[in-house]
């Protein structure tokens, strides 16, 4: 808060002075909302970049009267000046900038323990997260083996089946190969029969050719004679 001496010695001063305690009073009420603030939020951030600012700027100007204090020390009748009234400005910037340090350090301060504060939050959040990875990494590498086994069992049963289609194939060519060896021998068997039936019937052409009618008629009778014969040792035997 600012004191009484100081606030009297101020209005008592020119306007330049009235300036800077006006600064003063506004970084003071910044500086006690900064106080009640969360070091975590957006606004302690703002508020910290604004009181620096504004301690900067209070203490340029207390540093420019300061110099024009200096000035007039050395001849302080021609700017109508006294000792005392030197040595009431000389007390009175040494006050502000007393006041302006003090906001400041506080501010650094703070500052300071909230960064520290940050790193430590964001040290336990990198541990976490280093952690939660460690985790996932090994809780992919467990997926991918489960994986890689459940790949390798598909793979022994397709392998299995490959091995059955392929016994049930041989069996099957085994099979058509035995079929085209029994076809080959009935072809060539009746082709023999064929053969021997168009020899047959070549002789019985001649036979009928030689015989004339009569002999015909007798083959014919011979024929049904022997007929009968088979049909009665067959049938009736």
């Amino acid at each position: 808060m600012l004191s009484l001496e100081f606030v009297f010695t101020c209005y008592s001063l020119s306007s330049e002075y009235e300036v800077i305690y006006i600064q003063i009073d506004k970084l003071q009420s910044t500086f006690h909302r900064w106080e009640q603030t969360a070091s975590n939020t957006g606004e302690y951030v703002h508020l910290t970049k604004e009181l620096l600012t504004s301690c900067e700027s209070i203490e340029w100007q207390v540093d420019e009267l300061e110099k024009t204090i200096l000035v007039a020390s050395r001849d302080p009748a021609y700017y109508g000046l006294d000792e005392v009234e030197l040595s009431r400005r000389k007390k009175w910037t040494g006050s502000a900038r007393n006041q302006v340090g003090t906001v400041r350090r506080s501010v650094e301060k703070g500052k300071s323990n909230s960064a520290a504060s940050k790193y430590q939050d964001t040290s336990r959040t990198n541990l976490y997260s280093s952690q939660d990875n460690d985790d996932f990494i090994s809780s992919e590498s467990d997926r991918q083996q489960l994986l890689m086994r459940q790949q390798d069992e598909e793979l022994d049963e397709l392998s299995a089946s490959v091995q059955r289609i392929g016994g049930v194939g041989l069996t099957i060519h085994e099979e058509l190969s035995g079929q085209e060896r029994i076809l080959n021998d009935l072809s060539l068997e009746m082709e023999t029969t064929s053969n021997r039936l168009d020899f047959v019937q070549k002789r019985v052409a001649m036979v009928m050719k030689k015989a004339g009618i009569k002999g015909q008629i007798m083959l014919i009778v011979f024929l049904v004679v022997l007929f009968i014969i088979l049909f009665v040792l067959v049938f009736l035997t």
